[in-house]
């Protein structure tokens, strides 16, 4: 919000008419200096470019981003092939091929991407394809549409040329076997059995997409989708603004439409920590939230390139890529109790 100084002018006669004119001129004059202070000060503040943030520690992610940044790519190239990096990392159970299955035995993949010009794209249910972030971008690009969804997906992405292939590994194979023993159904937080790889950049030209993608929730029920492919939810940018995604259990995300909040929230004035803040506000002062036996993070950027990250328990991170330098960040949290 700009500043603005009023004056109140009292009632004035005789010589005090001249006093208080003299005073009301000085008075302007100190604010158009000030205005034109705040004007050089907003068009100075320049943001550190390029930029790329990612939900957790994925610094291998983080730095392909950055490689296609550094080489005059689009924040759009680089969130599609930062994403990708961790898509094909079959260590990495909850993203891509190796990702824990649904209850049923199947790995299901949800990911959207959304550019600088508002346009997205996503899918969910997908099967047999690796790459779920690329797929999301041919829907946004080749179709008229924003979403497709299981066999329809599937088989739009074959056409596209994508190779399919089996996606349970045998580490999640064996997973899913162990759990089957008992089939108990509950959120563990922090543990991959519900996070996601959410991806911010902004390019040389300074301006901003995102990207998320994930397996969902593991030994989920069959045809389960969470916020991940939710334009809104799982993922938000506004270009004029800034850029939101958020990880952890979708359900309770879905609920406050996560991502778009924290960017209007960043619209209103609120910086990227205090809007991630608020957000996560937002779902714990519910009344009988249970947010203590489920987690929920939020990363943000603003259009100066200032970040921030909040989630509900400990031991959320946010991975960040500025200045030539790529590191873990630890995020603040609610449950300190």
């Amino acid at each position: 919000m700009k500043r603005r100084i009023f004056i109140k002018n009292a009632a004035l006669t005789g010589a005090g008419v001249a006093v208080g004119s003299s005073l009301l001129s000085c008075a302007d004059s100190e604010n158009k200096e000030n205005k034109e202070l705040e004007i050089a000060s907003t068009t100075n503040s320049k943001a550190s470019l390029p930029l790329v943030i990612a939900t957790w520690h994925v610094i291998d992610a983080t730095a392909k981003a950055m490689e296609v940044l550094e080489a005059d790519g689009t924040a759009l190239d680089a969130v599609e092939q930062g994403c990708r990096v961790e898509e094909a990392n079959e260590k990495g159970q909850s993203v891509g091929k190796g990702g824990l299955p649904d209850r049923e035995g199947n790995v299901t993949l949800d990911a959207c991407i959304m550019d600088k010009h508002g346009n997205c794209g996503s899918v969910v249910y997908l099967q047999n394809i690796t790459h779920a972030v690329s797929v999301a971008r041919k829907v946004m690009e080749d179709t008229p549409h924003v979403m497709l969804a299981g066999k329809g997906a599937e088989q739009f992405a074959l056409e596209q040329g994508f190779k399919k292939e089996n996606l349970l590994t045998e580490a999640s194979k064996k997973a899913w076997s162990a759990w089957k023993v008992e089939s108990k159904y509950k959120p563990i937080i922090n543990i991959e059995n519900h996070d996601t790889i959410g991806m911010l950049a902004i390019d040389k030209n300074g301006d901003i997409s995102g990207a998320c993608t994930t397996s969902g929730l593991a030994y989920k029920m069959a045809g389960r989708v969470g916020d991940s492919p939710i334009i809104g939810s799982g993922l938000f940018v506004d270009n004029e603004i800034g850029g939101c995604v958020a990880t952890g259990l979708g359900e309770e995300v879905v609920k406050t439409v996560g991502s778009f909040l924290v960017v209007e929230l960043m619209r209103q004035g609120k910086s990227p920590q205090q809007a991630c803040e608020e957000a996560i506000g937002r779902i714990v002062n519910k009344p009988n939230s249970d947010y203590k036996n489920f987690q929920v993070g939020y990363i943000a950027v603003n259009k100066k390139g200032e970040t921030g990250s909040y989630s509900i328990h400990q031991w959320f991170s946010m991975t960040k890529f500025q200045d030539g330098v790529n590191e873990q960040i630890q995020s603040d949290f609610f449950n300190k109790a």
